[in-house]
């Protein structure tokens, strides 16, 4: 029987700029942008900015009317993916398999890992100690048999969490789970759920997957199924060893301002071309998956000639082969991206390297140094300087 942790960081890139300035402890932190960027959106809240109804993807605009008194930050690239490499490190050595999803957040295979390190929720507890110790942060955990579920009890007990489902426990879980804690089901499902009384998983639970799909769709609908049963409902993508790089992100309301989608990618392509130029890798292939409010999903790669060797260049790819796949007007529930069949860097030919591309990879090589020696310095490219 495997044994999954989902870990996930509490408000990472806020919970850092707390760390690093301790007068903003206690302060309602927007990380994201200034309150005149006009058309920037919220990267993360900090808890004490949420109880005012601030969210991740919301345009800073609306952040701003909702929480006037908020400390509103452009944030540090660097600083988290610095704080992030330090956590995936301390996971690493409670496991051999880490999948890393996003900056903050990592999935920890510990099936087979008792006889050493003990029962699951003994782990769990010695990862947030290790995390809150030597990272200064806090990690919300979920334990159980499949990662779906993981998932869904990282989230229970926010902040500074720890749930776990035992094994045998996972159908009894999610019948007693209330509708709007399903992860995956968005503000219209909920709302598909209110009209029909449905308000926990048992009353789903009850209903025919022909009945499902009626309501929600041929690929939500055996979702729920499946979810509700304690399966394995959501795929999510593998790492295979070395040969890519990826991130994704799930946004709590479905998206439909395709701004804010194109930022969203952005913010994936730093995360990704900092972990690039911070490893010995390189690649030519980029990938995007796309998930849709009824979670229908779908993925695509590129491969050019080519090496991408800059933020620009990974951001143009990317964007246009996200542009090619999104089909406007649907809300989009997750982006993801990704650097794909990663070769050596050793391998690229020298006459790759020179002119233009060559002084954006040593500038951001040198954005990327600073900020790992003197994280006070707050340095990132922004999406105005590319467009």
């Amino acid at each position: 029987m495997h044994s999954y942790i989902h870990a996930d960081l509490d408000a990472f890139y806020a919970s850092v700029e707390q760390l690093d300035r301790p007068e903003l402890r206690g302060k309602p932190v927007i990380v994201g942008g200034l309150p005149g960027d006009l058309r920037s959106v919220v990267s993360t809240a900090s808890y004490e900015a949420r109880a005012f109804g601030v969210h991740s993807a919301m345009p800073i605009v609306q952040a701003v009317k909702l929480c006037p008194q908020g400390v509103y930050l452009r944030g540090n690239m660097g600083r988290y993916l610095e704080k992030s490499g330090e956590i995936m490190a301390i996971f690493a050595d409670f496991s051999p398999v880490v999948q890393q999803l996003s900056i903050d957040e990592a999935f920890i295979d510990i099936t087979g890992m008792e006889g050493l390190l003990g029962p699951p929720e003994v782990i769990a507890k010695k990862i947030k100690q290790r995390v809150s110790q030597e990272a200064g942060l806090t990690v919300s955990i979920g334990v159980s048999t499949n990662k779906y579920l993981a998932k869904i009890a990282s989230g229970m007990s926010k902040p500074d969490g720890l749930f776990v489902i035992p094994p045998g426990g996972e159908e009894g879980f999610m019948r007693a789970l209330p509708a709007e804690k399903i992860w995956g089901a968005g503000k219209k499902t909920q709302e598909v759920f209110a009209k029909h009384g449905l308000k926990t998983g048992d009353d789903i639970y009850r209903l025919s997957l022909g009945a499902l799909t009626s309501l929600f769709g041929k690929a939500f609908g055996l979702f729920l199924y499946r979810a509700v049963r304690g399966e394995e409902a959501a795929a999510f993508d593998e790492e295979r060893g070395s040969h890519s790089i990826s991130a994704e992100r799930t946004f709590p309301v479905d998206l439909h301002d395709e701004f804010a989608m194109e930022t969203a990618l952005f913010d994936l392509c730093q995360t990704l071309i900092w972990r690039l130029l911070d490893s010995p890798w390189q690649s030519r292939t980029v990938s995007v998956k796309i998930r849709y409010g009824d979670f229908t999903t779908i993925g695509a790669r590129q491969t050019s000639q080519g090496y991408i060797t800059t933020l620009n260049e990974l951001y143009d790819r990317l964007l246009a082969l996200f542009r090619k796949k999104y089909q406007k007007g649907r809300g989009l529930r997750l982006i993801g991206a990704g650097l794909m069949n990663l070769e050596n860097s050793g391998a690229m030919q020298a006459d790759l390297f020179g002119g233009a591309p060559e002084k954006e990879r040593q500038l951001e090589k040198a954005i990327l140094d600073i900020n790992k020696k003197h994280p006070d310095a707050a340095l990132r490219r922004s999406r105005s300087w590319l467009t």
